[in-house]
């Protein structure tokens, strides 16, 4: 003998059941398309802005990061003129290497100003003595001596202004010079400004006692611990020297722009709420309009958990359409920075940080949409059919 069937059978196993689910969902907000579309264009316009947003600030923190190189690996160690010092000897050179040990090189800088002539042609060019120029920069042209011992090396924009090159003669306050190398154009940052100045010998200058010498470590670490080195050295009877460790400048820096990238992202999460609220009030629309159609569902045995799900899948939907053409517009504008400003690198642009963001607001999209969809779904789930059902 068969046992009766059950008044509570359900419409599905749970595979069918999702699957039933997204096909009344995508069938309930076409119904009504202006109204969805609607609700996807604020949730377009959300994730569009967070990923935007994000991914420009993400650009101008790398950026900035770029240009600044790798100052964080150096130390500026200057004369403390509050002591009354006004410049380094020789003797403060050799202090300074035997603090820093192997572990980092010491190069010191005569630093100076002078007008530089050729011809009727004249510009004013900062003028710098480094013993080994190699160590700090690079030539576009003609080769950089070990030791600079005779010749001029000449910046790249002093060289076009005077419309000089390698084998060339300039004059500098009466002495001629003659063009030994022409350095490249600095991509980044850099504190001795190589492009306007002239690489000249130590023993042209007038005083040949160093300005500043700079510390250059391998990482960012070693450059403190030498900064450590030379104040515990020099600085041990009295402030001679004033240490400038520029790894703590990139890392405010650093910090800046990330504070900068968070508020960014939190403007742009302000419009997805916004966006959130617009699906909100279709759901609730959406289920007042079906309401006897629930209530029909609901009497014929459909049970609270599928009316549920319909209602949340009708939610998501909204949320990953909107969220991946958001995605999508995002990227296409990222593109374009790369494409419009010259400063921008693909690397920049084009890195696991960018995908990153465009993850996040999707994400983001759909669970703002999930969560505006949950009050209107366990409204409908948790109303009696009868009162579905009675005709208003």
């Amino acid at each position: 003998m068969t046992s009766p069937p059950s008044n509570r059978k359900r419409i599905a196993t749970a595979p069918e059941g999702l699957t039933a689910a997204v096909f009344l969902a995508r069938r309930n907000l076409a119904r009504n398309r202006l109204r969805s579309t609607l609700a996807i264009l604020g949730i377009i316009i959300g994730v569009f802005a967070i990923a935007t947003l994000g991914i420009l600030g993400s650009v101008i923190q790398l950026t900035a990061a770029d240009a600044l190189g790798g100052l964080g690996d150096q130390v500026i160690i200057s004369p403390n003129a509050d002591a009354g010092i006004e410049r380094l000897t020789d003797r403060d050179v050799t202090t300074i290497s035997r603090a820093v040990g192997d572990d980092a090189s010491v190069i010191p800088v005569v630093t100076g100003g002078a007008l530089v002539e050729r011809g009727d042609a004249r510009t004013f060019a900062a003028l710098y003595a480094v013993e080994r120029p190699g160590e700090l920069f690079t030539s576009a042209a003609g080769e950089l001596p070990e030791r600079h011992r005779r010749g001029a090396i000449v910046g790249s924009d002093v060289a076009a202004e005077l419309g000089v090159d390698v084998g060339r003669t300039i004059t500098i306050e009466g002495r001629e010079y003659r063009v030994i190398a022409v350095l490249a154009e600095s991509d980044g940052f850099n504190l001795l400004r190589p492009d306007g100045a002239v690489l000249i010998p130590r023993t042209a200058f007038a005083d040949e006692s160093y300005t500043q010498v700079i510390v250059r470590a391998e990482s960012g670490g070693e450059a403190a611990t030498a900064a450590d080195a030379v104040r515990s050295s020099l600085n041990a009877r009295e402030e001679r020297v004033t240490v400038l460790e520029l790894s703590q400048i990139v890392e405010r820096v650093d910090q800046f722009f990330g504070l900068l990238n968070a508020f960014l992202i939190a403007i742009g999460a302000v419009s997805l709420v916004v966006a959130g609220v617009s699906i909100l009030n279709v759901m609730l629309m959406s289920v007042s309009e079906r309401r006897g159609e629930i209530g029909v569902l609901r009497a014929v045995g459909v049970q609270q958990g599928d009316v549920l799900r319909t209602i949340l899948v009708e939610a998501g939907l909204l949320g990953v359409v909107g969220g991946v053409v958001g995605a999508a517009v995002s990227a296409v504008v990222a593109l374009g920075i790369y494409l419009v400003v010259p400063e921008v690198t693909l690397p920049v642009v084009a890195n696991l940080r960018t995908g990153g963001y465009l993850l996040f607001a999707v994400l983001f999209g759909v669970v703002i949409s999930l969560a505006s969809g949950l009050y209107p779904a366990w409204q409908a789930a948790n109303e009696r059919p009868v009162q579905a059902l009675r005709v208003k």
